[in-house]
């Protein structure tokens, strides 16, 4: 095992939404996103940029990571970083020394926030406690487990590969090791009643989580879910039984103290993932490994998505990126449109002008705003921008409609 030369400091949880009313943009924060695109198997519903393989060169990958963030390093803002993301993929499978590699490098490149969040997500069926153990030494701070259900016929539906007593175990252990843990849960899976999903909800709520992403199903093209929707053996809920499942996940998580900060994602106050919030807010962010986004200095960059490709592009000429754009300013509106609104609190004016370089008000359609505000879809006060509840359950429409479309 690896550990890092320097030490990660220890999370200092605070109020991460800026109290409404004020006009103090705060700070969006800066991230690292880390792609390990690797899988011990692939479930039918993921469209992800992920791979079955048992054992990738963990040495090779390890350098390839450090010398991306390298080159990327060069041309970023060089500010204290806040967060880290481990994604995948299963990056759970990474060894201490390949995550440990990666925070080595980042704390040489950037200074680091005292309150450094450093995430890692983890399937129930590829974990034990020594291994999280090992992630910890190695400076992850946070945890995020991929349960997706409590209930083993779903999860089996699901194409998982544990069971509903392996993912309570994988959770006893990762709460023994780390402070901060968040669980993934699907809602609007084949079969499942509103009743049954917030019984659901209940047990994961009790088990006294600080945080849970809550995902609707959707089926991508591309997934063996897909296939089986056009075959005719796969039944996703009715629309109307969808919301209705939306709406159960609103009001039990609130009444729990977890109301959503994120249209699926929620959270005790204080407790919200730091590093999704940099990308909602429209922060900076470097992204390595295969298929990884970043936004950086007002570019957009993309690593090309074949892990073998990234791999070897790496290695001969120090990054992936299979394209850097400048991001368009109408681009980049519409951008912090589309992530801001997906947050509680909204988009601030002040913010969005500092990133955007043009006033909020400018880019909205003025008859769309006052038709949102009027339908109660969203609320503007000069400061704030922000959906109501009614207007997050479809988002989609309220910013094509405050776009001018």
């Amino acid at each position: 095992m690896m550990t890092p030369t320097t030490t990660m400091p220890a999370v200092i949880p605070g109020p991460m939404t800026p109290p409404a009313g004020t006009e103090d943009p705060g700070d969006e924060g800066f991230g690292l996103y880390v792609h390990w695109p690797w899988c011990l198997s692939k479930c039918p519903y993921c469209d992800f940029n992920s791979h079955v393989i048992d054992q990738p060169d963990q040495t090779r990958w390890a350098r390839a990571y450090v010398r991306e963030l390298e080159t990327l390093a060069a041309t970023a803002p060089r500010r204290p970083l806040t967060s880290v993301f481990f994604g995948g993929g299963t990056p759970s499978l990474m060894e201490p020394a390949t995550l440990a590699a990666v925070l080595d490098a980042a704390a040489r490149l950037w200074p680091l926030a005292p309150d450094l969040e450093v995430t890692l997500e983890a399937n129930p069926g590829a974990v034990d406690q020594v291994r999280f153990a090992s992630a910890r030494a190695a400076g992850v701070n946070r945890l995020s487990l991929g349960v997706q259900a409590l209930d083993d016929a779903a999860l089996r539906a699901l194409g998982r590969r544990h069971d509903r007593a392996e993912a309570l175990a994988a959770l006893d252990h990762a709460r023994a090791v780390f402070d901060r843990v968040s669980v993934d849960l699907i809602h609007a899976r084949p079969g499942q009643t509103p009743e049954a999903w917030a019984a659901e909800l209940a047990e994961a709520l009790a088990l006294g989580l600080d945080h849970l992403s809550l995902y609707q199903l959707t089926i991508e093209p591309g997934t063996a879910f897909f296939q089986a929707l056009r075959d005719g053996t796969l039944t996703p809920p009715d629309e109307d039984t969808a919301a209705d499942l939306f709406e159960v996940t609103q009001e039990v998580t609130a009444a729990a103290g977890r109301p959503a900060y994120e249209v699926s994602n929620h959270a005790r106050p204080g407790a919200e993932c730091r590093h999704n919030l940099v990308y909602w807010r429209g922060g900076d962010y470097a992204g390595i490994g295969p298929g990884a986004h970043g936004r950086l200095g007002g570019s957009a960059t993309r690593c090309v998505a074949s892990p073998a490709a990234w791999l070897a592009r790496v290695e001969a000429r120090g990054d992936g990126l299979a394209a850097r754009e400048t991001l368009a300013p109408d681009d980049r509106a519409t951008e912090l449109l589309l992530m801001g609104l997906r947050l509680t609190e909204g988009i601030n004016a002040a913010r969005f002008e500092l990133l955007c370089g043009r006033a909020l008000a400018d880019s909205l359609d003025p008859a769309g705003l006052a038709e949102t505000v009027d339908l109660g879809l969203v609320t503007w006060d000069g400061p704030w921008l922000r959906a109501t509840p009614t207007g997050r359950a479809c988002l989609n429409a309220v910013i094509r409609r405050l776009a001018g479309g």
